[in-house]
């Protein structure tokens, strides 16, 4: 896990880490910039310090091969074959957090999906 939102494409030609722009790059960063922003601590850019001391995403978002390439996605295919604009939030370093801190993370998402909802 880590708390970031990414967006296409996943993936390039080269197999490896590297960006991979889309063509509605623009927008795509709009959308994660607009969940971003609302999150403190994933706009920060540096959310999992303790886990992955090395990762760093400026205002919390990150064009996904840039950050590890994943051949075949669900973002990718969906954008490519059905023009859907799809972004993946990672919510927390922890994936599977404990029940009793799951109102701590809706009072960090809340705003930020109200935000993203209006972007549509």
């Amino acid at each position: 896990g880590s708390l970031v939102v990414n967006y296409p494409f996943d993936d390039d030609e080269q197999g490896i880490a590297i960006y991979s722009t889309s063509p509605d790059d623009a927008v795509f960063q709009q959308l994660a910039l607009s969940y971003s922003k609302e999150n403190a601590k994933m706009y920060q850019g540096s959310p999992c310090k303790d886990m992955y001391p090395t990762e760093y995403f400026p205002h919390g978002i990150t064009n996904g091969a840039q950050w590890y390439n994943v051949p075949g996605g669900m973002q990718d295919w969906n954008y490519l074959h059905t023009n859907c604009f799809e972004v993946t939030i990672e919510l927390g370093c922890v994936k599977y957090p404990k029940a009793e801190e799951l109102p701590k993370y809706w009072e960090q998402n809340r705003r930020s999906l109200l935000q993203f909802m209006k972007q549509v």
